[in-house]
């Protein structure tokens, strides 16, 4: 983990949010974006993009999110190591490779990309802006946990994935 990383994550390490820590799945959390990108849709403008663009769009980000999540579930799958975001401890090797040499959290970010799909299909620039909301959850509670753990348990070799990885994309 960079010093950076370290830094951020020691300073919430015990402190009262770090109880929300590995707690909530991200499931439910793109849940919660997804009913507030609804509610948002619902009270502020439309983009107004056709519906034959919003549906060309919609395919393309679900196809990507799609893409992301199955191939980040089968490099897991080969390496026969935990896919389940509540227990990262059981992580039994790091996997650096396949879609994982781009980005570190492909299953995050093929989330993100739903959300992002729900947001067109929503026509909404307001509903899309709240996946920020969804990625900065994540980060925090969820992925910086993680990498936490990895850096204990993994500690040169994934000091080194981290360096030529980024987080996101």
């Amino acid at each position: 983990m960079s010093e950076v990383n370290q830094e951020y994550a020691a300073a919430f390490r015990g402190s009262p949010m770090s109880k929300l820590e590995l707690k909530v799945p991200p499931v439910l959390v793109v849940f919660a974006v997804a009913a507030l990108m609804y509610g948002v849709a619902q009270v502020l403008p439309q983009i107004g993009l056709e519906h034959d663009n919003r549906l060309a769009l919609r395919f393309i980000f679900i196809a990507f999110a799609g893409f992301l999540g199955i191939t980040a579930v089968i490099s897991f799958r080969k390496a026969r190591t935990t896919v389940n975001p509540a227990s990262p401890r059981r992580t039994s090797r790091l996997v650096t490779t396949g879609i994982y040499h781009f980005t570190r959290n492909p299953m995050y970010l093929g989330l993100a990309w739903g959300l992002i799909a729900w947001g067109v299909h929503l026509d909404s620039y307001y509903a899309i802006a709240c996946v920020w909301l969804f990625v900065s959850y994540i980060t925090r509670f969820q992925i910086i946990p993680e990498e936490r753990i990895l850096a204990s348990s993994f500690t040169d070799e994934y000091s080194k994935y981290c360096r030529r990885t980024r987080r996101w994309v």
